[in-house]
């Protein structure tokens, strides 16, 4: 049979009077300094003006408030590409993407104006009056010049259209307004 030995705890060594004093000094020379620095900080966080403060008035000229300038809106730009012109694929691209449903919608619009169709007819009095119709259709949908002759384009049929179409291969339709 094997006895155990009882093992005598061992209290750590008493620390020197001294040396606990030199480290109690220390700490609080520590502190101290921290102290004294933290109120540093303090004192000139006081002396900046504060973001939130209003300064003091002073006898000045009430400001004058400027009204930017109105800037009237930018008319849109269209490139029109004549007919018989050689363009580019990515030019076409591009033109097939953004003009046609410009156009399109255009071409709706004025139809729910149910502008009235033009045959070519004789009589000028009757031509005057439709004209005067389509230019009043044109004026409310604030169109530019090139859009109403495209929509003014549309409401001609027959003799009309023909008579139109020689225009185009003379002029530049485009112009006109």
């Amino acid at each position: 049979m094997v006895r155990s030995r009882r093992t005598i705890p061992v209290n750590p060594p008493v620390p020197d009077l001294a040396t606990v004093v030199a480290n109690l000094q220390r700490q609080l020379l520590e502190q101290q300094q921290e102290t004294n620095r933290l109120r540093d900080q303090i004192a000139q966080l006081n002396q900046r003006p504060q973001v939130d403060e209003i300064p003091p008035p002073v006898h000045q000229a009430p400001p004058v408030y400027q009204v930017p300038p109105v800037v009237p809106p930018v008319p849109e730009v269209r490139q029109e590409i004549p007919r018989n012109a050689e363009v580019p694929m990515a030019q076409v691209g591009e033109q097939v993407n953004v003009q046609p449903v410009r156009e399109d919608l255009l071409y709706e619009q004025f139809r729910r104006m149910k502008a009235l169709e033009f045959e070519g007819l004789t009589d000028p009095v009757a031509a005057d009056n439709w004209f005067i119709d389509i230019q009043v259709i044109l004026d409310f949908m604030r169109l530019t010049k090139q859009e109403k002759v495209l929509c003014a384009s549309f409401a001609l049929k027959k003799d009309a259209r023909h008579w139109w179409t020689t225009v185009q291969m003379r002029r530049d339709v485009m112009a006109m307004s």
